[in-house]
């Protein structure tokens, strides 16, 4: 019997759940769907998300011929016959048959260059899939040509949606009296993710002999604390042990940030990837307490393509016991998101006239520039102006937090623009 996931795989968009921001009334893939127009895109988003099944559905709405290949598996003498069968399968007015390419991001240059003639001439409609983010893996003239959509976690609406559609329409499940009584573990596990989501209640039911079949949260962890990969399919796990390195980094617990950086050594993963969630880690989650943190971790990232593995896994090594070491702030991270979140609340506001560049005379005469003071002809190399937009002159984005290098700032500060700056 095919698993509980493979069984409820929506064929249609009515089926589908989430992504509204795509393909809900009026978002831009149904639209190009609704008009059986679909350029090459690339779906970048987390596990399942349903990209695979979303370029399914695509296809089938268009009645495209659909072609598929695994990055994993599929080489450049795979890639060119496949393109190959595209071409034959296409006659007249058809739609242009569409080559669905799983985890794009693992497939070499030349690979990704193999497909490039066939994309521009349209002998076929690409669709990747990746985890990773595209502008990273995927080559620039590939990239040029497709339109990426960002597929989001499932939120615990979507969630909650899919398990009670399952328990009540699934042919297997609905024989059995299924009661969702308690959900927080069950999504908690879940993470966004509807493919881990089915596979939990499959293995859950499965583990009751009875018809008779209660969701708890006691039941559902220790479910999972005795199947620890039973509902990790396809390698996912590979998600939940980044996530635990990253969070033991941020916790400042080097030995847990080391262990859990073994296990992906250990198990075949990409340096880069590993290399990459630091630089952000460096960011996000020490940031301004200790700048040094973000150039040890591109100083590592670089060592990574010079010297190549295994002798890699040491620079991984030193870059992860600094970053876990080092004190943490995400004031720089919590800044630029309040930031972002008034402007798409409030819109964007013109520039107050005195910072204005003045690069011709019509905008000098209009006063382009005009009273702007240059702070270095000041004591101190400053002067206090107006810089932000008038009905944002009293709004505060960072927020120095407590630590030696973010006290230095705060001072210095609070020495320029006085109570401004005051906790």
């Amino acid at each position: 019997m095919q698993p509980l996931a493979e069984r409820m795989r929506p064929k249609s968009l009515d089926d589908y759940i989430g992504q509204s921001h795509l393909v809900g009334d009026h978002a831009v893939l149904r639209k190009m769907m609704e008009a059986k127009r679909i350029s090459s895109i690339i779906l970048w988003g987390p596990p399942g998300v349903g990209k695979t099944t979303l370029a399914n559905i695509i296809a089938r709405h268009i009645g495209a011929p659909f072609f598929t290949l695994s990055a994993v598996t599929a080489g450049v003498k795979e890639v060119r016959e496949v393109i190959e069968k595209a071409k034959q399968s296409r006659f007249f007015d058809a739609p242009t048959p569409i080559l669905f390419i799983d985890e794009i991001h693992r497939f070499s240059k030349s690979q990704q260059d193999s497909l490039l003639g066939a994309v521009e001439q349209g002998a076929v409609t690409l669709i990747g899939a990746t985890t990773e983010n595209p502008s990273f893996e995927v080559i620039t003239p590939l990239l040029s040509r497709c339109q990426v959509y960002v597929l989001k976690p499932l939120d615990a609406d979507g969630l909650l949606a899919l398990a009670n559609k399952v328990i009540t329409t699934d042919f297997e499940l609905r024989k059995r009296n299924i009661e969702l009584k308690e959900t927080e573990a069950l999504l908690r596990f879940a993470g966004g993710d509807a493919r881990k989501l089915l596979n939990i209640i499959e293995l859950v039911a499965n583990s009751e002999a009875g018809d008779q079949v209660v969701f708890t949260n006691e039941k559902v962890i220790a479910c999972l604390q005795e199947n620890p990969n039973a509902y990790d399919k396809d390698g996912e796990m590979h998600y939940d042990i980044i996530s635990a390195f990253i969070k033991s980094i941020r916790g400042s617990d080097p030995d847990a940030a080391i262990y859990w950086l073994a296990r992906m050594i250990d198990g075949g993963e990409d340096p880069k990837f590993i290399a990459r969630r630091l630089v952000i880690s460096a960011s996000e989650d020490i940031g301004l307490a200790n700048p040094n943190a973000l150039l040890i971790a591109n100083a590592c990232f670089d060592a990574l393509a010079k010297i190549g593995w295994p002798e890699g896994r040491i620079p991984l090594a030193e870059a992860t016991i600094y970053l876990a070491s080092s004190p943490k702030s995400n004031s720089a991270y919590n800044a630029i998101n309040t930031a972002l979140e008034n402007i798409r609340q409030n819109g964007a506001d013109a520039v107050p006239i005195h910072l204005r560049n003045a690069p011709t005379k019509l905008m000098d005469k209009l006063g382009y520039g005009k009273d702007y003071k240059y702070a270095h002809d000041y004591p101190g190399h400053f002067i206090a102006q107006q810089y932000m937009p008038d009905k944002h002159i009293h709004d505060r984005f960072w927020h120095p937090q407590e630590n030696a290098q973010e006290n230095k700032l705060a001072d210095y500060m609070r020495r320029c623009w006085g109570d401004r700056f005051d906790k």
